[in-house]
């Protein structure tokens, strides 16, 4: 056994031909570019991407096997060098069931039944050239086919105030909408960790993924996780949510919630936070909220205390987040330490110091477990560090 750095929630801009994928990603996020940044510069053993349901990046695969560029694993997955690439789809649900829209991550072992899935959803969706689009179906539904398919069905950022499984998908409870027995992990999202989503009960029988969910190249491995599998392979990654002969999530390392984009409730015009009580902005006399991630768990919570134990959840603010850390700093710190997973977890401090200055080495160091202040995020803005 070893253990394996995954981000399993990455978006492409553009196909190779430079067509759109994912409308709001950056238009250099393209398949080659995920896997050079994951590979070179974020130290990262597997990557999840969640557009391969695109017909064009499909065939793109195909050639690249065909060419012997990358290998088809037998336990799934394709390979490309020290990295193992995850094919996944993004999709959009909103049935009978829903009170709202939500997203959910689609997993498949192989080229060929993700081309399958493809198929099944292009008769379902209007545009399966593109990220993230609604299939026009039941949930269960859709469950069934990636569990027929050996696939991995992941509800994704379910906090989320928009287009999540709590956010506003469901009024109470996964089984509104889900078939309990048909998910296999839960994606937690920027504005939650481990100990908030351990406060629903229901939640308990499922493992807990923190992935970046990046829309540009530099946000890869934004938040990530520790998996100690025996090879990084999508039947090993499979066996580690299950926790199978001592296979599972060893850590969890993401943002600490404050810093996440939704964590408070805050006006949807100036961004003011909410005072417990008030129903009006203190600010600008808007009526209208954007709730919190925080206030809409303690909303759902029915214990205090997690039901079973959980790997830890390391708040880790990524290089980009700390003061002083720009691009030429962190080309000079990869330079020395190789790649991001390098600086982050195996630098000491004096090894930092004599590359970056006593400053900028203490708050990287700080920011291995999260002892940074900073203020907190709400209304889909981030949170921010001081360098205070």
């Amino acid at each position: 056994m070893q253990d394996y750095f995954a981000d399993l929630h990455i978006h492409l801009g553009r196909t190779a031909s430079g067509k759109p994928v994912k409308i709001t990603a950056s238009n250099k996020l393209t398949l080659e570019a995920v896997l050079e940044e994951a590979r070179f510069k974020k130290g990262l053993d597997m990557v999840g991407v969640i557009d391969c349901q695109v017909p064009e990046v499909l065939i793109g695969l195909r050639n690249r096997i065909a060419s012997g560029e990358l290998v088809e694993l037998v336990d799934g997955g394709v390979r490309m060098g020290d990295i193992t690439l995850i094919l996944g789809a993004e999709i959009e649900i909103y049935d009978e069931n829903c009170q709202g829209l939500i997203h959910a991550l689609c997993y498949m072992k192989t080229v060929d039944k993700m081309v399958e899935f493809s198929n099944w959803l292009s008769k379902r969706m209007k545009n399966v050239t593109l990220s993230t689009q609604r299939v026009y179906e039941n949930a269960v539904v859709i469950q069934r086919e990636v569990n027929r398919l050996g696939g991995l069905f992941i509800p994704a950022h379910v906090f989320t105030p928009f287009k999540s499984l709590y956010g506003k998908g469901v009024k109470k409870s996964l089984t509104e909408v889900f078939d309990p027995d048909l998910i296999d992990a839960i994606e937690l999202g920027l504005s939650a960790d481990t100990s908030m989503a351990g406060q629903l009960s229901e939640l308990s029988k499922y493992a807990f993924l923190s992935n970046s969910d990046a829309h540009s190249v530099g946000k890869i491995a934004r938040e990530y996780q520790k998996i100690c599998m025996k090879e990084p392979s999508f039947k090993e990654l499979r066996l580690a949510l299950k926790e199978v002969d001592g296979r599972r999530v060893v850590a969890n390392y993401g943002l600490s919630p404050q810093l996440g984009k939704y964590y408070t409730t805050v006006c949807e015009k100036c961004f003011t936070p909410l005072m417990q009580g008030e129903d009006i902005c203190g600010s600008c006399d808007h009526m209208k909220f954007v709730k919190g991630v925080s206030d809409r768990i303690e909303e759902l919570a029915d214990n205090e205390e997690p039901l079973k134990p959980r790997p830890p959840y390391i708040h880790q603010v990524p290089l980009d987040f700390i003061p002083g850390v720009g691009p030429k700093t962190l080309m000079k710190l990869r330079g020395v330490f190789g790649t991001e997973m390098g600086i982050l977890h195996e630098a000491s401090q004096e090894e930092l110091v004599e590359v970056v200055g006593e400053k900028i080495a203490s708050l990287i160091v700080a920011a291995r477990s999260g002892r940074l202040a900073f203020k907190a995020g709400g209304g889909g803005r981030f949170g921010k560090v001081s360098d205070e």
